[in-house]
């Protein structure tokens, strides 16, 4: 029956990646049959999760072929779905993977693939943003279903339709052993001490600003005070090597949407500016009063960063404490 899907990555404990269930929410408002397909151990244990965003069946494959070899036994399967189903359109999250599998997808099928969507108006109709956010431009998609759409991290708000555990259709595909290919030799967790960046109520993120990568310490300072923060940083001092390409927030890194993000010694650079410019509050800390970044900012502070986060941080802890 023709209808949205959602393409969910799932972690073997059944874990659903959080862009699936902000597309699962978005899609419920397109009033279509909603349907989810997650590939891999664990899949059948998402079941709850993707009813819960709204989806009312769950194709769920469990072998692990799809764990262990890299999109393309996972593009194989979803054609086979396709031919079977005919769903007028399928939303992916801007991961690696999904990227991957979308990409190969497409060859298959010969399907429109659109990427960087930031809002889904129906089955054949889109919103994508140019010129590093300052013109958003209505996308027509032309072509056979399915359509293939890649959505810009944190572009719609997850919320739990309070819906009950999706039904289960097992997907039983023969993957050839020509498509096994580029094989997952080892998975390797990177440990972290607090929230993830993308999940975090309160996103702290330094810049040039710092003058030298041993003052980030004043950011993860700050950030164990407040609580529940995550740490960020400027393409700039990740392409200097002051911190990892992990920490990376713009439009080549990641895109975050907290309640509250404080930008440290940062100028406000258009590619700076897309990854966090949709979170709800924005506090400012800069030197230069003319930084761009002070016209986007709730509260401005012109000042010495290096002065400012000691003082913060120290009156937030006696607070706490009082």
């Amino acid at each position: 029956m023709p209808g949205v899907w959602v393409y969910a990555e799932v972690s073997p404990e059944g874990k659903v990646e959080s862009g699936a269930l902000e597309n699962l929410t978005k899609a419920r408002d397109l009033g279509a049959r909603l349907a989810a397909v997650a590939l891999g151990p664990g899949a059948a244990q998402a079941a709850g999760v993707v009813g819960e965003y709204g989806a009312e069946t769950l194709y769920a494959g469990e072998d692990p072929v799809y764990a262990d070899y890299i999109a393309q036994p996972a593009a194989h399967a979803l054609s086979q779905l396709i031919q079977q189903h005919r769903p007028e359109l399928i939303l992916f999250s801007m991961t690696y993977d999904s990227r991957d599998v979308a990409g190969r997808l497409q060859a298959m099928t010969g399907s429109t693939l659109m990427s960087n969507a930031t809002d889904v108006l129906g089955p054949d109709y889109a919103q994508t943003q140019i010129f590093g956010g300052s013109q958003i431009v209505d996308v027509t998609l032309s072509g056979p279903d399915p359509k293939l759409l890649l959505t810009r991290p944190k572009s719609f708000q997850a919320e739990p339709s309070g819906g009950g555990p999706a039904s289960v259709v097992p997907v039983d595909v023969q993957i050839p052993d020509a498509l096994k290919k580029a094989h997952r030799a080892e998975r390797h967790e990177q440990p972290a001490s607090g929230p993830k960046m993308e999940e975090a109520k309160v996103v702290i993120a330094g810049g040039r600003g710092l003058q030298q990568p041993e003052n980030f310490k004043l950011l993860q300072e700050l950030a164990e005070a407040i609580g529940n923060a995550a740490v960020g940083a400027s393409r700039a001092v990740v392409d200097s090597g002051w911190v990892p390409y992990a920490m990376q927030i713009g439009q080549t890194g990641k895109t975050v949407s907290p309640e509250l993000y404080i930008a440290v010694g940062i100028s406000g650079a258009i590619q700076h500016l897309v990854g966090m410019k949709t979170s709800k509050r924005i506090i400012a800390i800069n030197k230069d009063k003319d930084a761009p970044i002070f016209q986007y900012a709730d509260l401005g502070i012109v000042g010495d960063a290096l002065k400012i986060l000691p003082a913060v941080t120290a009156a937030i802890k006696a607070k706490k404490g009082s």
